[in-house]
């Protein structure tokens, strides 16, 4: 299945993309694409409708986040071999965690506001993690069981804020707007693999990133299984999984990095695109 919230910021509602690329509308079903609503029983009283029966919308209406009131919005760095290579820094031994205000999460075709007194606003393409199921010290066998779907993610980066200012990642990390999300959290039993999906991100129509999750170092299921040692994970809760080479930061010889009325496209195979316009901080 493909969930989607659409409507106004603040007022989306539940809907699904039908099989002729329909929006249904879920209000009678559900109240949101969020926490509980992850569940198993609901998803198969989603599965089991008669979606020719719930309500068309209007296919113009605002895509909001795919996911509401997310708890968590955990990331991890440097889990591309080639993006760590490009950015000339060693693989990690372990997953490098850090977290993204979830006030940063948009639509996945909302403006990106460049944040004030920003020179180095990057993108990054990411495959997200959707938990449907309570996980605690998950078992690495048993982490998939914890996996409701995946979606689009860019963790827009003001590389700057991330770098050269003391303290954390998470400061150059959750500017309102840097995490658009969606445009579907597409339930996993519609992706066959995980670590085989081809993703791409392209800036005013040059493609900068053309990479897949192949080359991620950690995969889905030990980034689950690791995180849950840490911190218990909610229904809800998104994983971004990294982002391969091409970032702006990487670019030789010269690193490039956004400016106001820029347009960002992006997607992952089987999980939908997003396209953002940038625009300064009023």
């Amino acid at each position: 299945m493909k969930l989607m919230r659409v409507g106004a910021r603040g007022a989306e509602k539940p809907a699904i993309l039908d099989k002729e690329g329909t929006i249904r509308d879920l209000s009678s079903l559900v109240p949101d694409i969020a926490g509980d609503t992850l569940g198993a029983n609901v998803l198969q009283k989603i599965a089991s409708a008669d979606l020719d029966a719930l309500p068309e919308i209007d296919p113009a209406t605002r895509i909001g986040p795919c996911v509401g009131n997310v708890g968590k919005f955990i990331c991890i760095g440097l889990n591309y071999a080639d993006h760590a290579a490009e950015s000339g820094l060693d693989v990690p031994p372990e997953p490098v965690l850090f977290m993204k205000a979830t006030s940063a999460i948009c639509g996945p075709n909302d403006d990106v506001i460049i944040p004030r007194n920003s020179n180095k606003t990057d993108w990054e393409v990411e495959l997200g993690v959707v938990i449907g199921k309570h996980a605690s010290y998950v078992d690495e066998a048993d982490a998939m069981e914890h996996v409701v779907g995946y979606c689009v993610i860019n963790d827009v980066s003001e590389r700057a804020f991330q770098l050269e200012h003391a303290g954390q990642w998470v400061k150059g990390k959750s500017a309102d707007t840097f995490g658009p999300t969606g445009p579907w959290l597409v339930t996993k039993d519609e992706v066959a693999d995980p670590q085989n999906l081809k993703m791409w991100l392209e800036v005013d129509g040059k493609r900068y990133q053309d990479g897949s999750t192949a080359t991620m170092v950690y995969g889905v299921q030990h980034l689950v299984h690791y995180v849950s040692q840490f911190m218990s994970l909610q229904p809800g809760d998104i994983i971004s999984t990294g982002t391969p080479p091409g970032v702006g930061m990487g670019v030789k010889p010269a690193p490039v990095f956004l400016k106001p009325g820029q347009t960002m496209k992006l997607g992952i195979e089987g999980l939908g695109e997003q396209s953002q316009k940038t625009v300064a901080c009023p």
